[in-house]
């Protein structure tokens, strides 16, 4: 049995830990940003095929107290290193997060930590100098009050890049946050979806993919293929396993617009390589079924109506840090209002960093959850049923 460790936005671990679970997998613990859990040698790759929300998957490779660095030395020393990378590996201390621990400098801990790997290494294979000359390995570090932890990176690229976005148009949101805020609002398939600031379709196209089963990571190459513990054989199992899943029998109302065109044309190509790249999965087990695509349309969101009774509303609209100007996000926000009364019967969930959201679209939410959205401090607000309707005076206690 295996122990990982799956990160995430802060404050999404929930989720994520939910995610987690249906897999199959048995949670340890968690942390912010960032969960452990156990699995056999599968998980190592299905993870990293099947995850929504996780950003990268390592494998723990040793946890130990690390009061001084011949402690950090030695605990890192006694890892099997050559189990797990190759000859010619290039290993790269890539990050060292420290809380609260007597060794604070980040520079030191890393060159310490490279040492002790390249050390056992080079004694293993009687070899004076590794020639460096393979693939990349990236290590990362937690130093917790004192205590070392030692992760080993199983993603390479982070999971938010599925392989599907060549052209993410101006701060597009991430796909990984995407799918925690559809999470959020508990959608189904069922419901019909709109997103009236789509931009580049992440939205939408998460929504698709959950809808109709198809795993995040079929269109991309993981770290743990370059490593010698991967099993190719068992890898090309599971995904045919995971292609199996995908449904294309069901009914889904996605859809998405935009006020700029080329908006649109980012999300169509988006959407129909993210529909190729499930294709593709399909063909493993020789199906030619096929994964609709959303629709999306140039509209500007003061001009749209709802077309079903209900559905969900679900957006990233244009903010300060964005746009460059906050009384332009401003004067959008209080337009938004609008939404309320064409939208009649729907949810509605916006994720902005403007801390005057509330006040200047005149409805104050059923729920708000803060997330850590790349390096912005984030905010979702989420307007469920009849509440979203009730006086906007009346402010809703935030969860």
């Amino acid at each position: 049995m295996n122990t990982l460790v799956a990160l995430c936005a802060v404050g999404a671990e929930k989720i994520l830990g939910n995610e987690l679970k249906l897999l199959g997998y048995k949670l340890v613990s968690n942390a912010p940003g960032r969960v452990t859990f156990t699995g056999d040698d599968d998980a190592l790759f299905r993870t990293n095929l099947c995850l929504r929300t996780a950003d990268r998957v390592y494998l723990q490779m040793a946890e130990f107290e690390a009061a001084d660095f011949d402690q950090l030395f030695d605990g890192v020393y006694a890892v099997r290193w050559q189990d797990f990378l190759r000859k010619d590996s290039r290993v790269v201390v890539d990050k060292v997060r420290i809380y609260k621990s007597k060794l604070n400098s980040e520079h030191s801990i890393q060159g310490m930590v490279q040492k002790a790997i390249y050390k056992k290494l080079g004694d293993t294979w009687h070899m004076q100098t590794l020639p460096e000359s393979g693939e990349k390995s990236d290590v990362r570090v937690y130093m917790d009050e004192d205590r070392a932890l030692i992760l080993l990176d199983l993603s390479g690229l982070p999971l938010h890049k599925r392989g599907y976005r060549t052209d993410g148009g101006f701060a597009p949101l991430r796909e990984t946050t995407a799918a925690a805020l559809l999470q959020l609002m508990t959608w189904r398939r069922k419901t019909p979806l709109h997103d009236p600031f789509c931009g580049s379709g992440t939205f939408a196209i998460e929504a698709a993919l959950y809808a109709y089963n198809v795993a995040p990571g079929f269109g991309r190459r993981f770290a743990l293929e370059n490593l010698p513990i991967f099993n190719s054989r068992r890898a090309e199992e599971i995904r045919r396993a995971e292609a199996e899943k995908i449904r294309t029998d069901v009914e889904v109302r996605i859809t998405g617009t935009d006020i700029d065109p080329a908006a649109i044309e980012r999300a169509r190509k988006n959407a129909e390589h993210a529909c190729v790249m499930a294709g593709r999965a399909l063909n493993l087990i020789d199906s030619s079924n096929k994964v609709p695509r959303p629709d999306f349309d140039v509209a500007d969101f003061a001009d749209i109506t709802a077309p079903y009774e209900s559905g969900l509303l679900i957006c990233n609209p244009p903010y300060g840090e964005r746009l460059g100007d906050a009384e332009q996000a401003e004067e959008i926000y209080r337009k938004m209002s609008c939404l309320f009364d064409e939208f009649k019967g729907w949810q509605m969930g916006v994720i902005t960093a403007h801390k005057k959201f509330q006040e200047c679209i005149g409805r104050y939410a059923t729920t708000l959850k803060s997330l850590k959205a790349g390096n912005l401090d984030t905010t979702f607000y989420m307007y469920t049923g009849e509440e979203k309707r009730k006086n906007h005076g009346n402010r809703s206690r935030a969860r």
